[in-house]
Formats: structure tokens, sequence, C-alpha cells
């Protein structure tokens, strides 16, 4: 009567409602007609010893426990647990947590499999996979297996156990249990399996499927608990053994732990066991998700996992931060063909090469992309855009810079009508570059006019856009046109809220044009407080000239001591980093270079402030500091003949400039001093004279030195006419020409 009762109800269900070991012993006693003793459940993992289980479609050999829940199983189940001769107390609570978790019922899963005793059993269970490995690996004939040892089947049924309370503790949000409960399968596995897991281990139970999906849970529930550095330790533990991971779920693992050093914001050093000196060896969070990105990206050229684009994006943030942009353009010139287009390719290392500083390279590429062999193919616009940019930063491109432009505003005219206005401002500031380059006066007054059409269309349409504005004012300034110059500054620092350094370094700068030198150095000096590093030194160094205009060499003397103290100190701790756990030279090398730069021209600058103070000695000193940083600087050797000039060594003078000219044949301080001392030695060398001021007025025709002089060579040739006008050009010239030139 009872037994029939039971069999109309799902035991699994009367499981969950009374109490556990009473209905076992009712099982038994209806079921199988046998008065079984059962005081209480067994607790030592002798309970497990000897016997392999077997349940039909449930056992740890075939059940997949994500797979939908049927009545067969149901049915298999209750059959199960009336087979008291071959099921336990663990195995039946295992059992039916896993149904009652593949119903959905997670409270009553996590309840049914936290009544099995873990801790007495895992010592049990790392001695039967460590046994089992031992026998396996001498491939003994006999299969002579220790007493009381637990079948594989029984423990990869508990490790499916412990994998499922995890889950379920995930699913009712106790996240930091739930991975308490996940490392307790990797730290049984890895202290039973210390060199890895060997192939062919568990073939005939899911032992190793149950473990790769704890590897895998892991990290993610340290991650959603908030514990980064744990997540990281646990993604390390994964990757550091030979697990048997198949490619993918390897290749996924280091993409995880690539992006949680990326992105967590958590410091996580290495374990000491995993610190091994030597080139290859990561030595921050940065390092290892590169050299891990840089793995993966290896492997997706090998064609050893599929391709994923999200890869190739973190590799280009971590190597973009690092400043390591060749390396980026290596990886990406490894990309399979056909993943991306031939311009969309050429594009990207162009990106790569100029940020890295070989703008020429770049440039090289985005002539590829907007050339012939891609006429056939809708143009690249971002290729003719970039390259546009490229030629607009070097005179020497100008001409080609215009070129690109125009193709620009053609394409955006069409479909990219929001790119008019930027296309207009380059081509307006390669018309300007054009003009500073031109030798033919009448093409260099329509490359002028030309520049400030289009700057001031783009400034009408993009009446919002700060850098045409920021355009439009350098080049009004470059032309002298300096109130018009001074409008578009003052606006640009109101749509930029007075943010900018260079904004406020341009207005400077027109201000000393205007010969207001006290009002530019309060410009400065207001710049400063809110200036970064470089712009800092920039600024620094401009005071420095400005207060050398006002007649103020003590205090500008002053002001370089400042500078290159703050430059001395700036190397010093760039030394100290390039010695620590991290290169920080590869993400400050433009800052360097920068810093390197500004070093020398305040050498440079202090050389001409002792010269002027007839302190030749330290004039010296500071030409010899110059030339150890730069020997064959052009500036650094006419400073050297205006030294020399100024002690009546005009020979010696005459071959420092010859050698500054020599360096630098455009280096127009040097043609101006050559003239110079050409026109002292008389009539004879007048010819020669005027021939060097000419090439100074073509390449510069806004230098006022150059029509001095060559008003004293027209003066001393008797064209007393032509010497006034070049002496009131200098004039006017001198009330319009800034402390530093505009650039």
């Amino acid at each position: 009567m009872v037994c029939s009762t039971l069999q109309k109800v799902p035991i699994f269900v009367i499981c969950v409602a009374f109490d556990f070991s009473l209905l076992w012993k009712k099982m038994l006693c209806a079921c199988s007609g046998e008065q079984y003793k059962f005081e209480e459940a067994p607790q030592s993992p002798d309970s497990l010893a000897t016997r392999d289980f077997s349940a039909s479609g449930l056992s740890s050999r075939t059940g997949d426990w994500e797979s939908k829940l049927s009545d067969n199983q149901v049915e298999e189940v209750e059959t199960t647990l009336k087979q008291a001769d071959t099921l336990n107390y663990e195995e039946a609570r295992a059992l039916l947590g896993r149904l009652e978790y593949q119903k959905g019922n997670f409270d009553a899963a996590f309840k049914m499999i936290q009544g099995i005793e873990i801790s007495s059993l895992t010592p049990g269970m790392i001695r039967a996979i460590s046994e089992r490995n031992k026998l396996r690996k001498s491939r003994s004939k006999t299969g002579t297996v220790l007493p009381n040892l637990m079948s594989m089947h029984s423990v990869s049924l508990l490790i499916e156990a412990i994998l499922l309370k995890a889950k379920s503790l995930e699913e009712l949000k106790r996240d930091e249990e739930a991975a308490k409960e996940c490392r307790i399968i990797v730290d049984t596995i890895e202290s039973a399996l210390p060199n890895g897991m060997p192939d062919g281990i568990g073939e005939d139970c899911k032992l190793q499927e149950w473990f790769h999906r704890a590897l895998e849970l892991l990290p993610n529930l340290w991650i959603k608990a908030g514990f980064l550095d744990e997540a990281v330790t646990a993604y390390r533990r994964a990757l550091v053994k030979p697990w048997n991971l198949e490619a993918r779920r390897l290749a996924c693992l280091q993409k995880d732990l690539a992006t949680t050093l990326l992105y967590g914001g958590v410091e996580v050093n290495l374990p000491s066991h995993l610190q091994v000196n030597g080139p290859t060896t990561p030595m921050s969070n940065i390092e290892e998700a590169i050299l891990l990105l840089l793995i993966l990206s290896g492997k997706m050229a090998l064609q050893e996992i599929d391709w994923d684009a999200e890869i190739i994006d973190h590799l280009t943030f971590s190597l973009s931060v690092t400043g390591m942009f060749e390396s980026l353009a290596d990886s990406v010139e490894q990309i399979l063909p056909g993943i991306f287009g031939r311009a969309e390719m050429w594009y990207f290392l162009a990106l790569c090469y100029s940020a890295a500083g070989q703008n020429e390279a770049a440039l090289n590429l985005l002539r590829k992309a907007c050339g012939s062999s891609e006429s056939e193919h809708i143009p690249h616009f971002a290729s003719y855009l970039f390259g546009a940019k490229l030629c607009s930063q070097n005179p020497i491109h100008a001409h080609e810079g215009i070129k690109f432009s125009k193709q620009v505003i053609d394409l955006a005219k069409h479909r990219n009508e929001h790119f008019l206005v930027q296309g207009q401002q380059i081509l307006g500031v390669c018309y300007g570059a054009a003009a500073r380059t031109s030798v033919v006066d009448s093409e260099r007054i329509i490359f002028q006019k030309e520049s400030l059409n289009f700057l001031n269309e783009a400034a009408l349409i993009g009446s919002d856009d700060a850098e045409v504005m920021f355009s439009l004012g350098l080049e009004n300034a470059v032309q002298r046109n300096l109130d018009a110059a001074y409008q578009n500054i003052m606006r640009y620092s109101d749509m930029i809220a007075g943010s900018s350094t260079r904004g406020w370094e341009l207005l400077a700068l027109i201000v000393s044009a205007q010969q207001r030198f006290k009002d530019a150095e309060t410009i400065v000096d207001f710049a400063l407080d809110d200036a970064g590093s470089v712009d800092q030194l920039e600024l620094l160094r401009l005071k420095a000239v400005l207060q050398i205009a006002q007649q103020q060499p003590k205090q500008a003397i002053e002001t370089y001591r400042t500078l290159l103290t703050v430059i001395a100190a700036k190397k010093e701790l760039l030394h100290q980093a390039k010695n620590s756990e991290f290169d920080q030279a590869k993400i400050f090398k433009d800052e360097a270079l920068t810093e390197r730069k500004l070093e020398m021209e305040a050498w440079q600058d202090l050389a001409t402030i002792y010269t002027d103070l007839n302190s030749f000695l330290n004039a010296k000193a500071c030409v010899d500091k110059a030339q150890l940083l730069e020997f064959f600087s052009p500036r650094s050797w006419h400073n050297t003949g205006k030294l020399f000039e100024a002690q009546s060594l005009n020979k010696e003078a005459f071959i420092s400039y010859s050698i500054s000219f020599s360096i630098e044949p455009d280096y127009i301080p040097s043609i101006n001093s050559i003239a110079k001392l050409l026109i002292k030695l008389g009539m004879q060398s007048l010819p020669l004279a005027r021939s060097f001021l000419m090439n100074a007025l073509r390449l510069e025709p806004t230098n006022q030195d150059a029509w001095f002089n060559l008003g004293l060579v027209s003066k001393m040739e008797g064209s007393l006419q032509q010497a006034a006008d070049c002496f009131q050009a200098a004039y006017e010239l001198s009330l319009s020409t800034p402390v530093q030139k505009f650039e």
C-alpha cells in the first residue's frame, strides 16, 4: 500500500518536502522489501568507496545539467533512488540538486547540495584523482586499485554538485559565496594534479568538463562580487598550468584576463613563483595584458583561433596608451588579407606611423590609399582627410595638401557634408603654408589671399568651430593683420573657455607684435597657472624672451634658470622611470624630445644675453651646453659667430656663420650676419652682400634685419631713395614683429 502510494508521487519532490534521511529509510523499506538500517547519513569519503555510479542518462558520464528537464529524467532518478545498493546519501543529494537546478529551483538546489559535507570528502577526492592518475601513467594491465578509493564517477558527480551549488548561489545574487564554492573545485583539482591536467584523465566521466567550467566561472564570480584582484589571480591560475583547455576556451580566458588588467583599475602584482627575470617578463599589468593580446593576435594570424575584432581593439588601446605605435603597426600588418580592405588597412597603418612620429611613412601609405590602385573603389574619405591634415603640418607638402583638401571638399559635398568645414580649414592652412614657401611674389600674394578666403568661409559655415577660428587668427597674425588676429584669438578663447595654452601663447605673441610687451608677459603669467608640464616650459621660455624685449636681462636669466631647473628635474624622474617597473620613456618619447629642444633653445638664448652683456666666458659656456645637446644646430654655430664678432674676431665669426649656413642654407639669421660682415669689407663685397640679402627676403619678406641691411647696401652704393624705402620697410616691420615667430 505504501509502495503504491510512493510510486504515484515523484520521489525528489518528497525529498525536498521532508527530512531526507527519514525518507531514505522509508524508500528502502517500501521499495526493496527489506528492513534497511540507516541510522544516519554517511559523512566520510568511505561512503563513496569502490562503487562506480551509473544511473542511465543521469550519470556523470552522460548527464548535462544545462539541458531541458524531461519526464524521462525524473523517472530515471526515481528508479535510481530505489536501487539502494548502488546509491548513497551524497550521490542522491547531488542528483536531486541537479534536477532542482534544471527546473530553475535554485534555492532548493542549493539547500539540497548544502547537505553534502564537501570538506570531509575533499581529501578522498584528491586521493582518488591522484592515485588514478598515477595508475594511468603506469599503464598497469592488472588495474590494481587501492582499497577504499573513491570512484572517478563519484568524484565527477561531487565536482558537478559543487559547481551547481556555486551557480545556484550566483543566481541567488550571492556572488562572493559562489566564488568561494567554485574555488573549492580549483583547489581540489590543483592539489590532485599539481602539474596540470593530463590527456585522457576521466575519459569515462565528465570530470575535466566540470573543472573547465569552474575555471571559466570562478573569475567571473569574483568580478561580480567586486574582488578584481581575486579575479586576476583566478585567471592566472587557469592559464599558468596546462589544464588541457580547448584552444577557444584558452583564448577566451586570455582575452578576459587582458581586458581585466587593462580596464579593471587595480594593479595586481605577479606572484613570486611567476616572477622570472628576463626581457619577456611583464613588469606591470598593462605589459602583461599586451603580451596576452600579442599572443592572441599571433594565434589569429596562424588561424589557430577565429578572427576576433575585439582583440585588435584592445591591442590598439593598450599599445596606444604605452606609446608603442610601431609595435601596433607590426601587429596590424600580420592581419590576414580580406579582413580589412586595402585602403582601410593603409589608413590604419598611417595612423600608427603618424603617432610614432613617422609622418613621411604615414603620408606614403595614404598616397596608396588615395592612389590609382583604388580608383575603381569608393574613395576612402578618411584617408584623404588625414592626408590633407598631415600635409598642412609640413610646408614642404603644402601643394600636395591643397590637392588632398580639394578632394576632401568635393567628397564632403556629396556624402560627408559635416566635414566640409574641416576641408575648407585645412585648405586655407595649406594655402598659407604654400605662400610662406613660395619664391615668387605674385604667387605668394595669391596664396595668401586664397588662404584667408577659405578660412573666412570655413569660419562662416562653422561659426562654432574653435579650430577654424584659431587657424584664421594664426593666418591673420602671419600676414600682420594684427587687429583681426587679436579678435579671432579672443573669440577662440571664449569658445574653449580659456583652457588652451596655445591660444594664450598666440595671443601673447600678437600683443607683443603690437609692442605691448608688459601686457604680453601678463598673459603668459596667467596661462602658466593652468598649463601642463611641457606647455609650462614653453611659456617660461616665452616669458624670458619678453623680458629680454623689455631690456630686463637679469629677470630673463632668472626665468631661464627656473626653466632649466625644471627640465633637469624631469630628466631625473624620467631616468628613474627607465629603471623602475615600467619604461615611461615609451609613453613620453615626444615629450622628452620637446624638452630637449627647449633646453637647447634656453642655452642658446642665454648665450645671446651674455654676448650682449659682453660676458664672453658665460656666453661660451652656454654655447658649449647647447652644442652638447645638438652639435649641428645652425643657431648654436650662429651664436658662436656672434660671440666672435662681439670680440672683433671677424674671420672666426665668418667661419662660424658659414658653418651655420652650410648646415641649413635657409637659416636667415646666418644669411644676414654673413651679409653684414661682407658690408664691413667695403665696396667690392656689396654685390655679394646684396645677393645674400635678396635671398633672405625671398625666404622671409617680413624680416626687418634683411631690409635694414639692404638699406645699408643701397646707401653705400649711392641709391639713397632705395635705401630710404628699405629703412622705411624695416621700421614698419619692427612695429609689427613679435618676439618669436608666429607658428
